[in-house]
């Protein structure tokens, strides 16, 4: 099963040291890196998707993809 996550947060340490744990568990960089500006919070919003091939597994809605 290949699966996917997006992880979004503000552009901040926290958000890097989010990516740097899901590289660090097996998940690859899927595509660029997105940034947006919230006006309304005067903050910059990072994204960045990234996939894993996790063997073993068969999709269920429910699974926590975190934990992958």
């Amino acid at each position: 099963m290949k699966a996917y996550r997006y992880l979004t947060g503000t552009d901040d340490a926290a958000f890097c040291h989010k990516v740097t744990q899901a590289l660090s568990l097996g998940w690859e960089l899927y595509g660029a890196p997105s940034i947006t500006y919230d006006e309304k919070r005067a903050i910059v919003i990072c994204a960045q998707a990234v996939t894993k091939d996790v063997d073993g597994e068969n999709y269920d809605p429910a699974m926590k993809l975190g934990k992958l």
